[in-house]
């Protein structure tokens, strides 16, 4: 029979040594794998292309977005409301002046009505605004809402004064929608407009102060 194989000394310390090595090794990269995935749990999904080192930026980034998103849907919402209400007056100035119903059934506008009706200038602005974040048609907007939609209600208001004295202390009215008072109707138009245009250039500013800021970082970078 041959005579059995038995490694020297030598060979098997080089052996012992090599997998000592292997092993330490192994085991390092298991460690920093380990960490590394503790770390990015930690702080969150890293984006492609970063090393993390930017995750406040994009943070900030993320919460302007949000914010953004959040003031155009309010601003859509107001504008819709806006759209109804001009759409009303529209019809009844519309309906009045071609002479398709008895003034008994709907009357005479008043004066504030007509340049109300430009009040859909703003409107369609703001509309133009939201897609694609256009600083200059929302600020058009808010300036417009404050010629076309605050002013004529603010006139109205005054001119309709005497007419809803005269319901309130003689209960006499000359003019009706409806059945009902036009005086009364038209009060409760100006109320409910004066809010939602209200909200509309506060939500406007608000979402122009967010598209400032991240033009500005825009910059920065």
């Amino acid at each position: 029979m041959g005579s059995e194989y038995r490694p020297s000394n030598q060979n098997r310390r080089s052996h012992t040594s090599a997998f000592r090595r292997t092993s330490s090794w192994l085991l390092l990269r298991f460690v920093r794998e380990r960490s590394e995935l503790a770390m990015a749990s930690r702080e969150g999904p890293r984006a492609t292309g970063t090393d993390g080192s930017d995750f406040k930026h994009r943070e900030r980034v993320a919460a302007h977005y949000q914010m953004s998103v959040a003031l155009k849907s309010e601003v859509r919402k107001l504008n819709i409301v806006h759209a109804l209400i001009w759409l009303l007056m529209a019809a009844q100035v519309t309906v009045s002046q071609l002479g398709l119903v008895s003034h008994r059934l709907v009357a005479q506008p008043y004066q504030w009505e007509y340049p109300y009706l430009l009040s859909i200038v703003p409107c369609a602005l703001s509309f133009l605004a939201l897609p694609r974040n256009n600083i200059s048609y929302l600020v058009l907007a808010m300036i417009s809402a404050g010629l076309f939609c605050v002013a004529p209600l603010i006139y109205g208001a005054m001119e309709m004064f005497p007419v809803a004295q005269q319901l309130y202390r003689h209960g006499k009215a000359y003019r009706f929608l409806f059945g009902m008072p036009a005086v009364t109707v038209m009060y409760l138009v100006v109320v409910v407009a004066v809010q939602v245009h209200g909200w509309q250039i506060y939500y406007s500013k608000r979402l122009l102060d967010q598209w400032f800021t991240s033009t500005q970082e825009k910059k920065k970078k």
